[in-house]
């Protein structure tokens, strides 16, 4: 963030691993840090799929390799690993069991 800022005009820039994850094995590398079967508390809808879905997303962080001399120092299992210590240690502080129950009603 720091590096674009620096830039002499705005620009817009990807970051990215240039991996492809797809969000259910990221869910499944978040839940499995967590202790958690991310089958239990993710569910899969039809009605929410794009009409025209695309089988892969790959972003390209060429431009902000080039222009910033950026590149990816953190993977995608690594991101879900410290996003999920974050938000346990962010209920933890507040006092909040973070794992008693499925957050939203009705599931199971």
């Amino acid at each position: 963030m720091w590096r674009m800022l620096q830039a002499a005009e705005p620009e817009d820039f990807v970051l990215a691993t240039g991996r492809g994850y797809t969000v259910r094995e990221f869910a499944q590398t978040a839940f499995d840090h967590a202790g958690l079967d991310w089958q239990r508390y993710v569910k899969f809808d039809d009605r929410y799929l794009r009409p025209t879905e695309v089988d892969s997303l790959v972003g390209d962080a060429t431009r902000a390799a080039q222009s910033l001399g950026w590149k990816a120092s953190v993977h995608t299992a690594e991101l879900a690993r410290i996003m999920v210590d974050a938000d346990v240690a962010s209920l933890e502080c507040d006092g909040q069991p973070w794992i008693d129950k499925p957050i939203l009603p009705g599931w199971s």
